[in-house]
C-alpha cells in the first residue's frame, strides 16, 4: 500500500469518474503534486452502477460542451465506443422542445440532426413508430464501461505524477487562522495542501461540513435493469444508444438484450441527513413496483421488451440538487476549497468537461465556459432543512425526463415560507409560485379562489397562457394608477460599520446635501 505523503499541492477527494477527471486535468495543467483519495476502491459509489451512456444533447449549452469534450477525452484514452444516439419525441410537445434544443446545439457546433419517424426507424429497426413524431440523431454519441473508463483516467493521472490512494478515508479538513485550506486528515495520516477538491458524490455534504462549508445535495434512488435477449429480436451491439423522455427511459444494446434505465415519477430519497461511510460499491434493495412503469414505457417503444426477462434490477442512490444542476466551483468563505459534486446524473457525460473547467478555475482563476448556473453557493439558509431539500431533489428527479414547461412551478415541499401579506394576497385570488422557498404571486385571478401554481402549462402547451390578459391588466394598473409589490422574497444585504452610509450613498446613485437629495456627479 502506497504511503500517504505529508504534503501535496492539491488533494482531490473521491475516486469516481469526476474525481479522477479532476486529478488528471490538474496534472495535465502542471499540478503533478496532486493526491487523489478514495475511502474504498475506485468507482465505489454511483460510478460503479452507471449504465455507461454518454450523449451530448442537453438543454444547457454549457453541459453540451462538457459532454462534447468528455467524448473527445474518452476517445483519446481508447475507452469509447461510438454508436450514435437517438432521442425520441413520443409527443408533439416533446418534438417542439427538441426543435428548440437542436437549434441551441447547432449554435455551439454540435453535430446533431432532427430526423423523421421513418428515418429513426431506419437507424433503429427494433422500434415501434407508434406515437413517434421524430427524434434527435447525434452520430458522435456512444457508450463505455464505467469501470474501464474510471481506471483508465486514474492510470493516466498516475502516469503524470498523481498519487492515487484507495482505502483512505478523509476524517477532517484543517483550516488556517484566516479560513484557508491547510491540511486534510485521513485515517492513514495528515496531508498538508493548499487546494482541496470535493468530488465524492453522495458524501460531499458530509466532507464539506468538515471545512464548515454547506452543500445542498440529496441521494435519490436511481434504477436500471439488464434485460435478456428475445429470440428473433436480438439487438445488434452497434445499435445506437437511445433516450425516450416521454416514456421516461434510456438504454443501450448489450449481449443481444438491452440495459434499460429511466426516471421514475415517484422517486425515493434516502440518507437525507448523511450517507453511511461504509456504503461503497454495493447497490441498495431495488423496487420492482417503481420500475414497472418504466418497463411499460419501454415496451411501447420496443414491443419485444414485453417478452424479455429481467436478468438483474439494480438500485443505487445518486446525488441530486434541487435544480438538477451540478455544484461546480470555489466554495465561498474557505479559500482553496473547490466543489465538483451534486452531479445530478451528469457523471460520465459531464466528467471530462467538469474536470477541465474546474482545473481552469483552480490554476488560472477563470474558466473558458460560463459556470454561473453551477456555482455551489446558489442555495441559501432555507435549504439547510434536509426534508425540504429532499422534496426539491425528488421533484427535480421526477422532471429529469418528464417534460417540464418554462411557466411550471415547483409543487413539492410547499408552502415553506410565507410573507406577512400572504393571507391578504390569498383573499385577492393569488396564484402562487415558489422562489427560494417563498410563496409569491405569479398573477391574480380576481373572483376565483387562490391556488398554488404547479404544472399549469401542461394544460395549454406552447400557446399563449390563459392568464396573459390578466397580467397585462396588472401591468396597466401599475403604470397608470398605483400598486404594491411585496418584496419579502427578494434578497437583502445588511451593511454595518462606519463606512456603511457612504457606500450606500454611492451605490444608490444619489447623495444627500443640505437641501435634500441630488444625483451623484460624474466621476
Amino acid at each position: 500500500m502506497t504511503d500517504v505523503p505529508s504534503r501535496a499541492r492539491a488533494v482531490v477527494i473521491g475516486g469516481g469518474i469526476t474525481g479522477t477527471s479532476v486529478a488528471y486535468h490538474l496534472a495535465l495543467a502542471g499540478w503533478r503534486d496532486t493526491v487523489l483519495l478514495e475511502k474504498a476502491d475506485l468507482t465505489s459509489g454511483s460510478t460503479c452502477h452507471a449504465a455507461g451512456l454518454v450523449t451530448q444533447f442537453n438543454p444547457s449549452p454549457t453541459m453540451m460542451r462538457f459532454r462534447r469534450y468528455s467524448i473527445e477525452l474518452y476517445r483519446q484514452l481508447g475507452i469509447f465506443e461510438t454508436v450514435g444516439s437517438l432521442r425520441f419525441a413520443s409527443s408533439r410537445e416533446q418534438f417542439l422542445e427538441q426543435q428548440r434544443g437542436v437549434s441551441r446545439a447547432r449554435a455551439i457546433g454540435l453535430d446533431v440532426d432532427l430526423v423523421s419517424s421513418d428515418d429513426a426507424a431506419k437507424l433503429m429497426p427494433a422500434i415501434s413508430q407508434d406515437s413517434l413524431f421524430g427524434a434527435v440523431w447525434v452520430p458522435g454519441d456512444g457508450a463505455l464501461d464505467p469501470h474501464t473508463a474510471t481506471f483508465a483516467l486514474a492510470r493516466a493521472a498516475g502516469q503524470l505524477g498523481v498519487k492515487v490512494l484507495t482505502d483512505t478515508r478523509v476524517t477532517g479538513i484543517e483550516l488556517s487562522s484566516n479560513g484557508a485550506i491547510q491540511a486534510v486528515q485521513t485515517q492513514r495520516g495528515r496531508i498538508e495542501a493548499e487546494v482541496v477538491v470535493i468530488a465524492c458524490g453522495i458524501w460531499a455534504p458530509q466532507v464539506a461540513a468538515m471545512a464548515g462549508a454547506f452543500v445542498v445535495s440529496t441521494p435519490v434512488d436511481h434504477q436500471h435493469a439488464a434485460l435478456q435477449a428475445v429470440e428473433g429480436a436480438e439487438l445488434p451491439q452497434i445499435m445506437p444508444c437511445f433516450r425516450d423522455p416521454d416514456n421516461l427511459i434510456y438504454g443501450k444494446a448489450e449481449a443481444g438484450g438491452v440495459v434499460l434505465g429511466g426516471y421514475e415519477l415517484n422517486p425515493n430519497a434516502r440518507w437525507i441527513d448523511g450517507v453511511p461511510w461504509e456504503h461503497a460499491g454495493t447497490s441498495v434493495t431495488p423496487d420492482e413496483r417503481r420500475f414497472e412503469p418504466l418497463l411499460q414505457g419501454a415496451a411501447r417503444r420496443f414491443p419485444f421488451i414485453s417478452e424479455a426477462g429481467v436478468i438483474k434490477l439494480v438500485c443505487h442512490p445518486d446525488a441530486m440538487t434541487p435544480d438538477a444542476n451540478p455544484l461546480l466551483g470555489p466554495v465561498p468563505g474557505v479559500h482553496g476549497l473547490f466543489m465538483a459534486a451534486g452531479l445530478s446524473l451528469n457523471g460520465f457525460g459531464g466528467a471530462g468537461g467538469i474536470g477541465k473547467s474546474l482545473t481552469e478555475l483552480i490554476t488560472a482563476g477563470e474558466s473558458e465556459l460560463d459556470l454561473h448556473a453551477y456555482r455551489p453557493w446558489r442555495f441559501g439558509p432555507v435549504h439547510r432543512d434536509h426534508r425540504y431539500v429532499a422534496e426539491l431533489a425528488k421533484e427535480a428527479y421526477r422532471y429529469y425526463y418528464f417534460l417540464r414547461y418554462p411557466y411550471d412551478a415547483d409543487e413539492w415541499g410547499r408552502p415553506r415560507r410565507t410573507s406577512a401579506l400572504h393571507h391578504r394576497m390569498q383573499d385577492l385570488g393569488a396564484v402562487f409560485g415558489a422562489k427560494h422557498g417563498w410563496e409569491r404571486p405569479e398573477h391574480f385571478e380576481p373572483g376565483r379562489p387562490w391556488r398554488r401554481a404547479g404544472a399549469d402549462q401542461r394544460r395549454f402547451g406552447w400557446t399563449r397562457p390563459p392568464w396573459f390578459g390578466l397580467q397585462a391588466e396588472e401591468h396597466r394598473a401599475f403604470r397608470e394608477r398605483v400598486g404594491i409589490i411585496d418584496m419579502t422574497s427578494f434578497g437583502k444585504i445588511e451593511l454595518n460599520g462606519s463606512g456603511a452610509l457612504p457606500l450606500l450613498e454611492r451605490v444608490a446613485g444619489k447623495v444627500r446635501n443640505g437641501s435634500g437629495w441630488s444625483p451623484v456627479p460624474d466621476m
